[in-house]
Parts: C-alpha cells; structure tokens; sequence
C-alpha cells in the first residue's frame, strides 16, 4: 500500500473517436462471423479517415459473410454510433474491403489436432487487475471518466443534447491518500458540437453530467474545469484525425493504473490470448478482490503461439493480501483451465457479444444476460473463500 497523498489521472474516449470508430467497426464485422460460425476465426483492423474506410487483416470461416455483407456491418456500426456528416457519412463513406483467408501457418499452430490442445493464437503476456476502490472494482479515475462519456452520448442519442456530436474525451484526476480515492483535482472534457453553440454552452451541457457521475462532494474547483480547452471542436471524427483498431489499450482496460502486456482486443476472435487471456486475468482478479483475499491484486499470464497451457501465472496482491501469493496462484489455476479453449468455453466468447465491448471499456461493467461481459461475473468467490477458509 502507498502511503501518504498523491495524484493520478486517467483518460477515456468516446465511440466516435476515431479509434473507437475502428474499433467498433472491427468487432461488429467479428460478431458477423461469430454470427454464422462460433469457430470463426478473425483478425481485422480498421482504419478510417475523411469519408473512408479501410478494412484489413484474415479470417476462416463461413462463406455466408460476402464482402457485401462486411460492407453493410461497417455502414451499420457507423450509424449506430451517429456520424451524419459531411466529411464522414455512414452512408456515403467509401469503403476498401482487404480481408482475406487465414495464414495455414498460423491455423496449423493454433487448431486442435489428434492428442494437441487447441493452441494460443500468438506468444504474449496479458494481464488483469482489481481493486476495491469502487464497487465494480475499477480503478475510480478510469470509471469515472468512462461513465462522464457514456452520460453525455445517452444525451446525444436520445435526442436531450443535440447539439453534442459523437466525437468526445474525458480525463479525471484524482488525489488519492493511503491509496484510497478521496475527490478529482481536475477534470477535462472535450465533445465535438453544433458550430452554432459557443465554448461557455458546451460547458453548461457538459457541467450536470460530470457533477452527476462524480460522487457527492468530488467536483474540482471551477479553475480545474475544463471544456473544451482549445474553444471550439466542431469538426472531428475521422475527418478531423485518422483512426486505427487497437490504438487506446490504456483507455480499454485499467487507465494506467495497472501493467498492459500490450495487445489491442477489437477485431479479434477468442482463440486469440491478446483478448480472450485479458477478460481471464480481470476474472480471476476481481473474483480475489471480491472474495476478500486482496484490496487489490494484479494477475498476468502469459502463452506461447500453438501451446495451449499458459507458461506462467503470476499473482501480485500489493501488500494487501490475506493469503499466500503462490498458493493462490496455484488455486486459480485449479480452479479454471487457462488453455485459450479452456477459457472460451469458460466465459462462453464464442458469441457475438464484442461490438459492444468497443468503448467505454471491457471492464467494469456489468454482466450481461446473453453472455456479455461473462468476465465480471464473481462465480469463485464462493471457492474462493472455501479454498482459504476466508
């Protein structure tokens, strides 16, 4: 534990930024595939500029998923997202379709075969994290800051706030003492707008749904509020600054406050350990956390490309937890099989349930009844305590 005061920020992004354009569009087009064929395999990546979509990376599976059909995924998912504009229209965007079929290689390495497992679908290290300094056992800055973006686009799409546009960010400072959140410094927050409201209108919009997230008594001073800093954010999106699938792993997962082995998640099937071995590790750590082992706790994993164990389970509880570090390793390992089938029959990621995921973070959030967000369940707490007498 940390003691003493200190300060640490974190930031989100909005589902029309254009990394989460592109994010977004690359799951959608794996829930398409997830759609016809559980098995599917699929790696795409987006990239998206001024009126133009480009869509790239391998994928097997059925053949029902035409180009035209991945076409109408990607128009789709921008019109979900609300971008009517004339330098990034759903409708009229262009669209370059470069996907093609999965690498033998690769497949040969990661299929099950004879007496093999199911294999990993790349080397890597990835890791979860937990903490109790919110109830959904997130890091308070990353959730709060999420939750700001999210209350402003529930405003936008249901018509309360037109004059708000689909591009937006947020980023909150906390001051923390003896490692335990006490109220923000600062917070900034910059949306895309209608070109007829002004800086001081935007930051009356803005104003009742960062104090309505913040916990009572949390705003900042008025000099630490920001909006819209630079005084006017009309055009963004694509067409203000290009975007790519996988560019905001900070914002997708823990806000810094935890390690990232570096791999992005959008566009990814769950044979691939980037993905599928993150949502296990914040499983196994917010299920720790949860069951009272830890106030926090840090797990990582890590595979090697075509083997189906992992290589290593590390557990790190911060001088805060109850039990041992190796012995509770070793019990999590028990208690679910870390092989990437392991896992994907675990959580049940063989279903269309990514596009979702695509802002707004992976985690943090609250399961859902179809399968979503299968890793925020707390289904070994129970165990847990039975394992540790806790």
């Amino acid at each position: 534990m940390r003691k003493g005061k200190y300060l640490f920020t974190s930031e989100s992004v909005a589902e029309g930024h254009p990394d989460k354009v592109c994010d977004r569009i690359s799951d959608a087009v794996l829930d398409a595939f997830l759609t016809h064929d559980p098995s599917s395999r699929v790696a795409v990546e987006t990239l998206a500029t001024t009126n133009r979509i480009v869509l790239a990376g391998e994928v097997r599976g059925p053949k029902g998923v035409t180009p035209d059909m991945i076409e109408d995924v990607a128009r789709h998912a921008v019109k979900d997202i609300g971008y009517e504009q004339d330098g990034f229209h759903w409708r009229t965007a262009e669209i370059n379709n470069h996907i093609h079929e999965q690498s033998a290689d690769i497949a040969q390495g990661v299929d099950a075969a004879g007496n093999k497992d199911e294999g990993a679908g790349d080397q890597g290290i990835m890791f979860g994290y937990a903490c109790s300094e919110t109830d959904q056992l997130m890091p308070a800055p990353i959730y709060l800051a999420h939750n700001i973006l999210k209350s402003l686009a529930e405003a936008r799409h249901s018509g309360a706030e037109p004059g708000l546009g689909p591009d937006a960010k947020s980023q909150v400072t906390l001051e923390y003492e003896d490692d335990r959140p006490l109220r923000s410094t600062s917070v900034v927050v910059s949306t895309q707008h209608d070109a007829a409201l002004d800086q001081d209108e935007v930051r009356a919009i803005v104003r009742p749904h960062v104090e309505n997230v913040l916990p009572e008594g949390w705003m900042c001073d008025e000099a630490e509020f920001y909006v819209n800093p630079t005084g006017r954010f009309v055009i963004g999106g694509p067409d203000g600054d290009c975007g790519l699938t996988g560019r905001k792993i900070i914002v997708d997962t823990y806000g810094g406050a935890a390690p990232h082995g570096g791999g992005a998640f959008s566009g990814k099937d769950p044979t691939k350990v980037d993905r599928s071995a993150a949502y296990a590790a914040r499983h196994l750590a917010k299920n720790v956390v949860a069951a009272g082992l830890a106030s926090r706790c840090t797990l990582q994993l890590s595979y090697a490309i075509g083997v189906s164990k992992p290589l290593s389970v590390y557990v790190n509880t911060h001088e805060t937890g109850q039990v041992s570090e190796e012995r509770l390793s070793a019990t999590l390992s028990e208690l679910v099989d870390l092989s990437p089938r392991g896992i994907r029959e675990y959580l049940g990621l063989s279903k269309p349930i990514f596009a979702r995921t695509a802002a707004y973070g992976h985690f943090g959030r609250p399961p859902e009844a179809d399968g979503g967000f299968s890793w925020e369940r707390l289904d070994l707490v129970d165990q847990l305590r039975s394992a540790f007498n806790a």
